[in-house]
């Protein structure tokens, strides 16, 4: 049987956002795109179990960021892009 950690839910119009990346400045580098589509962007920083990053984030999906900004190009979608063993 496996084991399935219960979460409390963000409050109305808001989620919440993992971020997994081998370095902080990757991490960081998401985290700032995501800012740059949504307001009120609450930040959590743990360091990983392998040497990696992990940056949660809290952003307002009901108001939007401030001015557009440049959006990177959408690439390929990368290896492992789907779900994790751990969400469901």
């Amino acid at each position: 049987m496996k084991y399935i950690e219960t979460q409390t839910l963000p409050s109305l119009g808001h989620a919440e956002v993992r971020i997994i990346a081998h370095t902080p400045e990757a991490a960081r580098m998401v985290a700032e795109a995501l800012r740059g589509c949504f307001a009120g962007a609450e930040q959590r920083s743990y360091p990983g179990l392998d040497g990696d990053t992990r940056l949660h984030l809290t952003v307002d999906t009901a108001t939007p960021a401030g001015p557009a900004r440049a959006r990177p190009t959408a690439g390929p979608s990368p290896v492992g892009a789907g779900a994790h063993s751990d969400e469901i």
